[in-house]
């Protein structure tokens, strides 16, 4: 291994730990230059070149019948309804830096908040507009695979720096999924469980 992987190796480590969004969002945050562009590369933007945007879309849609099971488990708490609120905000703030790759708008740098639904939106509005959300996301995704940018066409995320459509498309997936997972469910607000797939005949 050289010298140069050996020092970026407690990177992959954070990343593997926290999960790809959440890891590579705080290692921006703390690192910067070098190692911030190893992670970058490494759990976002490598990953995201070997799909086509129809793999993407696909993607995304899969995630989102997850998103959806996760939500309709949630109990109504104010920290869910916060998780909810948090994702919808990341995911729509996101697809406007898509639509900045599409041509659709020039670039904008501001901050995820002014996206995110009211205070008082309730429960059953958040799961509404969290499907919402996410197929307006998978949309874009399609409409990258007819209206494919430059491979090397960027657009700034404030703090991982320039992401391509593809990296974008990533980061909202990962971090959604991961978002997702603090939902709780139930009186005792347990964690929400994956079910196991039912076992094949034979």
């Amino acid at each position: 291994m050289s010298q140069k992987n050996k020092a970026l190796l407690p990177a992959v480590v954070t990343v593997a730990t926290m999960g790809v969004a959440a890891g590579a969002a705080l290692l921006a945050r703390r690192r910067k230059g070098e190692l911030k562009e190893f992670v970058v590369a490494n759990v976002l933007e490598r990953p995201a070149g070997r799909s086509s945007f129809t793999d993407l879309a696909q993607g995304l849609e899969r995630g989102g019948v997850s998103l959806a099971e996760r939500a309709q488990k949630a109990s109504d708490t104010p920290e869910n309804r916060e998780v909810l609120a948090h994702i919808i905000g990341i995911e729509r703030w996101g697809q406007n830096r898509v639509r900045v790759a599409l041509g659709q708008r020039t670039f904008v740098r501001d901050e995820s908040r002014g996206y995110r639904p009211p205070e008082a939106t309730t429960l059953a509005q958040l799961r509404t507009l969290l499907g919402q959300t996410r197929a307006a996301t998978v949309d874009l995704a399609r409409q990258l695979h007819h209206s494919p940018p430059d491979d090397d066409f960027v657009v700034e995320h404030n703090g991982l720096g320039p992401l391509t459509a593809k990296g974008w498309l990533r980061y909202l997936t990962q971090h959604a999924d991961l978002e997702s997972r603090k939902l709780r469910a139930g009186p005792d607000h347990a964690p929400i469980t994956e079910e196991e797939p039912a076992a094949s005949a034979g």
